[in-house]
């Protein structure tokens, strides 16, 4: 099992890739100090109308969903008791921190008056308890917290060998406890993608007639919950293929096969059930008499059932490009999807319109580019991918 052993790609941190991933992201910093500066009035294209845009939209609704790699993943390796998965935990809870890390820091760019964000957990006696968004709010704050406390292993890892006795004193103590411990952070790590994931379904439901009836329905939190599996696992296939090419790491091709296999039945599950909906609530004429509103469901559509059919044979899943080009279709299906049910789909009534500004562009692209930096960056420097061996010249 050596060849599964994690361990840092090592190399120099910074380099002409994480030198532009910098400048994008201290761009985009500066911007967002911009924004504290004047509100939200003059740095957004929001309104009465659109109180939530691309900040929501993407970085929070679509960035989690596509941060699900940990929970889909640990899904087949602790409640399915699919131990072959286990090299893949540890760069699919990297990705899915970070990716709840840059949702976290959405979110507070978003709100109005973020400095009271901290009064959410602890103001229990003001909890609207029917309310989704709250549920939304708490378990992404505590998910963020399980994630990197579920990731703290690769860390205590590198400090036991580091050459302060302290550090490596600390960390020993630690690990002893984690051990102890992590059963516990897996289980909370299960429920709480669970009930936010689905929750932020039920939040755009909450908008009635204001959603399109394409996308209106009470199964809204179900759909949600299914589509971020199928995109956790996508996301990780690749993260995998990437990360190999990248760092000159073997891939898991068996691994992802399997995964890809799971994958494909989730999405024939997701659209089988929409479609069923549809119909026994009488819709079925919409998908046709709806002229834009039913081009976008039907693009939805062919990004979900496309790859479906692609990973649904063996064939298709031994060739790792196939199974990265189904990846790609399905993380667009899962925006896509996301995007039209928060903005395109959404209407507030007329006079009302919204397209984001530069500035929430370019903020997004440096959360985005600080993303993906940190993660070369961790990789390099803990126990994080697995497969110590250069992959075979022809295969790279």
């Amino acid at each position: 099992m050596s060849e599964h052993k994690a361990t840092p790609v090592g190399g120099s941190l910074m380099t002409p890739t994480t030198w532009t991933l910098l400048v994008i992201f201290l761009i985009g910093a500066a911007l967002t100090a911009w924004r504290f500066t004047v509100g939200l009035g003059p740095s957004t294209g929001l309104s009465d109308g659109y109180p939530w845009g691309l900040w929501i939209a993407f970085d929070v609704v679509t960035g989690t969903a596509l941060a699900c790699g940990g929970y889909a993943v640990a899904l087949l390796v602790y409640i399915f008791n699919k131990g072959k998965y286990h090299p893949l935990v540890r760069p699919a809870l990297l990705t899915s921190a970070l990716g709840y890390t840059v949702a976290a820091i959405g979110i507070i760019i978003d709100v109005g008056r973020p400095w009271f964000i901290w009064r959410i957990p602890i103001s229990v006696g003001k909890w609207n308890l029917d309310s989704a968004l709250l549920e939304v709010a708490l378990c992404v704050m505590a998910y963020v917290m399980v994630l990197w406390i579920e990731l703290s292993p690769a860390f205590l890892e590198k400090w036991q060998d580091s050459g302060h006795t302290g550090l490596a004193s600390f960390s020993r103590g630690l690990s002893k406890f984690m051990d102890k411990a992590l059963i516990w952070l897996i289980a909370l790590g299960m429920l709480l993608p669970t009930m936010h994931q689905s929750s932020l379904g039920s939040v755009i439901m909450l908008a009635g007639p204001r959603l399109h009836a394409l996308w209106h329905t009470p199964w809204l939190p179900f759909l949600y919950l299914v589509s971020c599996i199928a995109m956790g696992y996508a996301v990780v296939v690749m993260e995998s293929t990437l990360s190999s090419r990248a760092f000159g790491r073997q891939r898991e091709d068996k691994m992802l096969a399997s995964l890809s296999g799971v994958t494909s039945g989730i999405l024939f599950l997701f659209v089988a059930v929409r479609f069923v909906d549809l119909f026994l609530r009488g819709r079925g004429p919409l998908l046709f008499s709806e002229g834009y509103y039913s081009v976008m469901f039907w693009l939805e559509t062919i990004l979900f059932l496309v790859p479906a059919v692609m990973l649904a044979g063996s064939r298709g899943r031994a060739r790792i490009g196939t199974m990265f080009r189904a990846s790609v279709m399905i993380a667009l299906a899962g925006s896509l999807y996301r995007f039209d049910s928060y903005l395109v789909a959404f209407n507030p009534g007329p006079g009302w319109s919204y397209f984001p500004s530069v500035p929430e562009v370019v903020i997004t692209l440096g959360l985005v580019a600080m993303e993906i930096m940190v993660f070369i960056m961790l990789v390099k420097s803990f126990p994080i991918l697995s497969g110590t061996s250069p992959m075979p010249a022809h295969r790279k």
